[in-house]
């Protein structure tokens, strides 16, 4: 496959990405707005045009904010995917290795638990709060897991890529079987299950201005480090040794990339739970799109991840209707057979990872 210039696959990324939201904004289990009526319902949040009528503005309002989570989401987690795979020198790296997906959900289940009555949170009732409360405990359980992995893998001193991954799987297993652990103890409770449940398998169901601004903020932070990485980590893929002796500062853009990939993944996780494979296709994409620099593969694998869970997430809920499933579910059932097969198709290079 010809492979085309950085500029232009991130152009015609953009132009799908507009293309994308429109779409997202006009599909719904309600009914299905026409581009006019898209147009005018957006145009009119900035007073250019007249609201649209009865319901179908409410409506508008609520797909835009869902659409615009979304894109961030996926954006954020390929940002994130593609930061730990030039880390980590593996493709297969991604968000979940240091244990942001974990710990973000060991946050927001303990959060969902305070909600439900089972963990008095300072004698504060978090029924009407749980809005707010689950994605900030979902974050801060996100931080405070790559904070440990962190903190133990340089417990020497020197903090090691290879002892960046193994306490990462192992602080997985153990956020693992805590989480099994609640949903055992909490599975009579229909509505509290139910929750943990929703979050596990990702929602982007009644999404608020307060979830786009969170997810952007965060990615936008995150991507603000790309320009400081970027080229180390195309000299980090030769070797640690070799970047160093090439003048590269390997321990600073460890902490660099720690942090933004963490930072963007955790605002993904804290306004849409788990949502897999993102982080680990849409990088792949980029490359065989663009090529393997990561001067490429940073900038344009945050528009390819927001094109890929919008298209997967829209077409799937134009197709189902009111059986839509959850986006996690329908990123896995699509992501997965594509991860293999672009597996299967470098096959070659699997003998190096």
């Amino acid at each position: 496959m010809r492979r085309l210039r950085g500029p232009l696959v991130g152009a015609l990324l953009v132009a799908g990405l507009i293309v994308l939201l429109l779409w997202s904004m006009r599909t719904g289990s309600s009914r299905e707005l026409d581009l006019a009526h898209v147009t005018r319902g957006v145009l009119s949040l900035f007073g250019w045009q007249p609201p649209l009528e009865g319901n179908d503005q409410g409506i508008l309002v609520l797909r835009l904010w869902r659409a615009l989570t979304m894109a961030g989401v996926g954006a954020a987690l390929a940002l994130s995917g593609a930061l730990l795979q030039g880390l980590f020198r593996n493709p297969l790296a991604e968000p979940a290795i240091l244990g942001v997906t974990g710990g973000a959900s060991l946050g927001a289940t303990l959060a969902i638990l305070a909600a439900g009555g089972y963990v008095p949170l300072l004698g504060v009732e978090l029924h009407g709060l749980s809005g707010v409360v689950v994605p900030l405990a979902g974050f801060v359980g996100a931080v405070g897991t790559v904070a440990l992995v962190v903190l133990l893998a340089g417990a020497g001193g020197r903090t090691r890529v290879p002892a960046l991954l193994l306490i990462g799987l192992a602080v997985n297993t153990c956020v693992a079987g805590l989480l099994a652990l609640v949903s055992a103890l909490v599975l009579k409770n229909w509505e509290v299950s139910r929750a943990i449940m929703a979050w596990t398998f990702g929602t982007l169901d009644d999404r608020a201005p307060g979830h786009a601004a969170t997810v952007w903020c965060g990615l936008g932070i995150a991507a603000a480090v790309v320009p400081f990485v970027a080229w180390e980590l195309d000299l980090l893929a030769a070797g640690e040794d070799d970047a160093r002796a090439l003048g590269v500062d390997t321990a600073r853009v460890k902490w660099l990339v720690v942090g933004a990939s963490s930072l963007a993944a955790a605002a993904a996780v804290a306004v849409a739970g788990q949502i897999a494979f993102v982080g680990l296709v849409a990088p792949h994409l980029v490359r065989l799109l663009a090529g393997r620099s990561y001067r490429a593969v940073l900038p344009l694998a945050m528009p390819a991840g927001a094109c890929l869970l919008l298209v997967v997430d829209t077409a799937q809920r134009a197709a189902l209707g009111n059986n839509s499933l959850p986006p996690g579910v329908a990123m896995s059932l699509v992501g997965g057979p594509l991860f293999l097969g672009l597996l299967l198709r470098r096959r070659k290079e699997l003998d190096t990872w």
